[in-house]
């Protein structure tokens, strides 16, 4: 039996799928991991793969012009073929920004020019509640946020940010904060990042670590749960084209 394979799109060298990719290969992916920013291309269809996953990056769902981001440009021209192909597409910070901007939403800077750097709670919406069992605490990593595109479905919203999670249609997805990191991510991003810490809104560095240690299970449940309903969007589009 062939194996359902996934795209997983990331935008520097070192970008880590870490547990998101990590729990779809526990469930039986071959992982196809593409770099679009250093050449790597994508697919011309979604013929060959079952789920794409966008993560985020430093760059900015704006950047379709700007020849240092070249994947931005790349990534913003496949992200139609994936809603018209039906399958299940997450969208992670950066990736949720060039989902909403495909759709029509604008993105861009908090208005107070509040960034999201840490632990944070969001809240499902009663849209969301098959989704998320109730407010969770999670690990944020932003400058910039989307409106909700038209069409869309608001599935968790936050204080600051008011937009966290959207369903657009059956199985495209766009999530603001980061539910992949794992403990070496965070301390990669505080020590690298440290000046980002210092913006209005950024939680202090050692709330990084001790945030992960305290709702670290929570959110490690949720995503594999999460994961696992998205993916079945697809089981069910498979069977159903049988």
């Amino acid at each position: 039996m062939t194996k359902p394979k996934a795209l997983l799109i990331v935008h520097q060298k070192r970008s880590d799928p870490a547990r998101v990719g990590a729990v779809l290969a526990e469930s039986g992916y071959e992982l196809d991991r593409r770099c679009p920013n250093l050449g790597d291309p994508l697919p011309e269809s979604m013929e060959a793969h079952d789920i794409v996953v966008i993560f985020g990056g430093p760059m900015r769902a704006n950047d379709r012009h700007n020849d240092d981001a070249p994947g931005i440009r790349v990534e913003l021209d496949f992200i139609p073929k994936v809603l018209h192909s039906g399958k299940p597409l997450l969208g992670i910070c950066l990736g949720a920004q060039m989902l909403a901007k495909t759709l029509g939403a604008e993105v861009g800077p908090h208005p107070e020019d509040h960034i999201e750097a840490g632990y944070y709670e969001i809240r499902p919406t009663v849209a969301g509640k098959s989704y998320f069992d109730g407010p969770m605490m999670v690990y944020q990593w932003h400058r910039e946020g989307f409106t909700l595109p038209s069409g869309a479905t608001l599935l968790a919203e936050g204080e600051s940010y008011d937009n966290q999670a959207f369903r657009y249609g059956a199985a495209a997805f766009g999530i603001q904060f980061h539910p992949e990191v794992l403990e070496p991510n965070i301390r990669r991003w505080a020590r690298q990042g440290n000046k980002r810490l210092n913006c209005p809104g950024a939680r202090p560095r050692e709330t990084h670590f001790s945030g992960f240690k305290k709702h670290d299970p929570i959110v490690d449940r949720w995503i594999r749960r999460f994961l696992a309903q998205i993916t079945a969007i697809g089981d069910l589009d498979a069977d159903a084209a049988d």
